[in-house]
């Protein structure tokens, strides 16, 4: 099942033991195949496991996978793009959320190409703590190998012509409104 386009959806994220991690209260649909859902997110609730909520400042392109260990967060901001990738498990769509698990590790990307591996120390309390399997771990840090090297590269997501595009691509569905 596929999210249509033009459509809004909400994002979730789930930890491994199946707590809700964060909820995105709606992102506009701008292109969804087999491999992936992107989507637009432009000043979106934010609903954190704890109750705490946030709006968020800035557009962002964000690339969910459906065979992928990770998604992409593309926020474009004044200074550049910011690329924000969680390592989690292949996303889903229901018919109403994009889904996935959330295994803690992160990459933040800077527009200097400067990066920073990010939350390290909770990746490994959780491990321990809800027991990630071996497969898992040996996945989830295979992937984050593969996305430094994508960044590298500048591969898609990682460039400025592809965020570029499906942000004009966003502005021009949302003028059409």
């Amino acid at each position: 099942m596929l999210p249509e386009i033009g459509s809004s959806v909400y994002i979730q994220s789930y930890k491994h033991n199946g707590s809700l991690h964060r909820t995105w209260c709606m992102a506009y649909v701008l292109d969804a195949d087999e491999d992936k859902i992107v989507v637009v997110t432009d000043r979106a609730w934010v609903i954190e496991s704890d109750g705490r909520k946030w709006l968020t400042r800035e557009p962002a392109v964000c690339f969910f996978y459906t065979h992928r260990w990770y998604n992409v967060i593309s926020m474009i901001r004044h200074g550049g793009i910011y690329y924000y990738c969680n390592l989690a498990s292949p996303s889903i769509y229901d018919g109403e959320a994009i889904r996935n698990i959330d295994y803690d590790l992160d990459v933040k990307l800077y527009p200097d190409d400067s990066y920073q591996i990010l939350d390290g120390s909770e990746y490994a309390d959780h491990a321990k703590a809800m027991k990630y399997p071996e497969k898992v771990m040996e996945i989830v840090e295979a992937q984050m190998d593969r996305i430094l090297e994508m960044m590298k590269d500048g591969e898609d997501p990682f460039n400025k012509e592809c965020i570029d595009a499906y942000y004009h691509m966003y502005l021009d569905m949302t003028r059409e409104k």
